[in-house]
């Protein structure tokens, strides 16, 4: 059963294409199940992040075609429209794909570490929509343990400059201390968690959290020491925000030109700096048309990346060492399950042929013959049973000089072992 590895992501699409393809966490289950009914769709997994959407995905002979047809299908696209932005990785390169996204080596950030949970998140999904099969199952467990010893093995990890401190950073850069300005945070999920413990280390004035949901909002808020609001409530609280910082799992803009335009005008044209780290976008693109208004969006991000990533490349070498060694063993296991198990051939032959044997012994005892005449004939008979075959081809081997099935023999009976402790 080939596997395949089929998506775009940060370096491949621009993010308007990225906000089309994506999934988010309530339809992907459905999406699965969908993608999984496909002909030829043996077992599948979704990844779909602000940077990527990815399908992990294992079909039958003949199929490698339909996941991206379903792709176009699902999200009502006109054929041919993502070919130029797609990749399509197959067995092996599939496998180092998954390892190099779940150590970060595929990521904006070199060696960040959200990622990981993300793809943990996307197999909890695919385990929920019972999407999985026993191949890519594994693949997830061997991917968790690829990551684990990329982390303590290397130095991947240290220094690493989350997607959520880079926006700090770049406000940091605008507003030279911190503070005096006033944040508003716009979501309430891992990434501004992460914007929201930097914040805090940069003594940030005030710290505003608003979410569609104000309980999660109000927990966020009161574990950074901010204050919450509801998203309806975004418009009278604008204009307080010298920054803002969004990442929302809304489908559409959460801040429209028009509630900016007002806030502008509030704060007397004082400028507004804003980073929207979320795919689909939480801000209007027009937004970054505006005179008084500095808007970055997540693929902005990338120059601020850049510059931090030469510390981490001689660990990426290291952490690309381990993973091709880990595919070559994960591969190994996925080819032996085409495999039938000799074990499995010898052990049913030989409990045919003792069978056999047995009942002859048994009639034996019938017709009179004494028990230990029939245990003779068992024993005898058995042995040559079991040992005929191997030993014609033993013979064999030895006329023609086949040292190396007379060598396996060896190891496969004991024999090698036993003649060197004599």
């Amino acid at each position: 059963m080939p596997l395949i590895a089929l998506g775009l992501n940060h370096l491949t699409a621009p993010v308007n294409l990225r906000e089309q393809v994506a999934f988010d966490a309530g339809s992907t289950e459905e999406a699965l199940r969908e993608l999984t009914g496909e002909p030829g769709v043996e077992e599948a997994m979704i990844l779909s992040t602000c940077n990527r959407t990815e399908l992990y995905v294992g079909v039958a002979d003949g199929a490698e075609d339909v996941p991206q047809a379903w792709l176009n299908r699902h999200h009502r696209l006109t054929p041919g429209k993502l070919d130029e932005f797609l990749y399509l990785h197959r067995d092996d390169d599939a496998v180092r794909h998954m390892f190099r996204v779940a150590t970060g080596l595929d990521s904006m950030v070199l060696g960040e570490p959200q990622i990981l949970g993300q793809v943990k998140d996307a197999y909890q999904q695919a385990r929920e929509a019972r999407a999985l099969k026993a191949p890519l199952d594994r693949l997830l467990q061997h991917t968790f343990a690829v990551a684990k010893r990329v982390r303590t093995d290397t130095r991947i990890g240290a220094h690493t400059v989350s997607v959520a401190f880079t926006a700090v950073r770049l406000a940091e850069q605008v507003f030279t201390d911190l503070r005096q300005a006033c944040v508003l945070l716009l979501g309430a999920g891992d990434t501004i968690e992460l914007a929201a413990r930097h914040l805090v280390e940069k003594q940030v004035s005030r710290l505003i959290v608003a979410n569609r949901t104000l309980e999660n909002a109000h927990e966020l808020a009161t574990r950074h020491g901010g204050y919450a609001i509801a998203l309806a409530d975004l418009p009278q609280h604008l204009a307080e925000a010298d920054i803002v910082i969004a990442s929302t799992a809304a489908r559409q803009p959460v801040l429209t030109r028009a509630m900016v335009e007002k806030a502008i005008a509030a704060r007397r044209r004082k400028p507004m700096f804003m980073v929207d780290i979320a795919v689909p976008r939480d801000i209007e693109d027009s937004v970054g048309t505006m005179e008084d208004v500095f808007l970055y969006g997540i693929d902005d991000l990338r120059q601020v990346i850049d510059d931090n990533l030469r510390s981490r490349e001689a660990a990426a070498r290291e952490a690309e060492a381990i993973i091709d060694l880990q595919v070559d063993r994960y591969m190994a296991w996925r080819r032996a399950l085409g495999v039938r198990n000799p074990a499995v051939d010898m052990r049913h032959h030989a409990e045919v042929y003792r069978d056999e044997v047995l009942e002859k012994a048994r009639a034996m005892i019938a017709r009179g013959k004494s028990p230990d005449e029939a245990l003779a004939f068992l024993a005898n008979t058995l042995t040559n049973k079991l040992l005929h075959h191997p030993s014609a081809a033993l013979r064999e081997a030895a006329l023609s000089g086949d040292l190396d099935l007379l060598h396996a023999a060896g190891r496969l009976y004991g024999l090698e072992r036993e003649a060197g402790e004599d």
